[in-house]
């Protein structure tokens, strides 16, 4: 018997131990701390967008617009997350993908900022690490009374 059926058959409160309670605290800090840089993003672009003259003001405005769709959905996520919900690991191993390729850019080319790359891979890599441990995929489960169906 592998460790994900025994980690079914577990009752509920041996799987609440204190180790995947602290995982989930942290993927739950870690998505409300990524969620506050891009807030802090968002008022460094409205900065410049109102103190400098962009050479293009279309661009400007669409990577602020994309930045801040980036922030309500990562605030989502983390609002999520201290619920449980369970779309909202999915969500975030999408979120934690997509900054690991930003943060492989960072390292790469004419302009790399290997510091950048590093701020951005660490948390992407631990969250992503701790949301595919069995017991915390487990812990963003609904009961079994909502599940459907295992053919479904």
């Amino acid at each position: 018997m592998n460790t994900d059926e025994n980690d079914v058959n577990m009752p509920q409160g041996a799987s609440d131990s204190a180790g995947v309670r602290a995982a989930l605290v942290t993927v739950s800090i870690l998505l409300l701390l990524e969620a506050a840089a891009l807030v802090a993003v968002v008022v460094w672009l409205v900065v410049d967008l109102v103190s400098l003259a962009p050479s293009s003001y279309a661009t400007a405005v669409a990577l602020l617009v994309l930045v801040v769709l980036a922030a309500v959905w990562v605030g989502a996520i983390a609002i999520g997350s201290l619920r449980r919900a369970p779309w909202s690991r999915a969500s975030a191993i999408v979120w934690q993908v997509l900054q690991v390729s930003v943060a492989v850019g960072a390292f790469q080319g004419m302009f790399a900022r290997a510091d950048i790359g590093w701020v951005l891979l660490v948390p992407a890599i631990t969250v992503i690490g701790l949301l595919l441990w069995a017991p915390v995929r487990l812990a963003y489960s609904r009961d079994d009374g909502e599940r459907a169906p295992h053919g479904a």
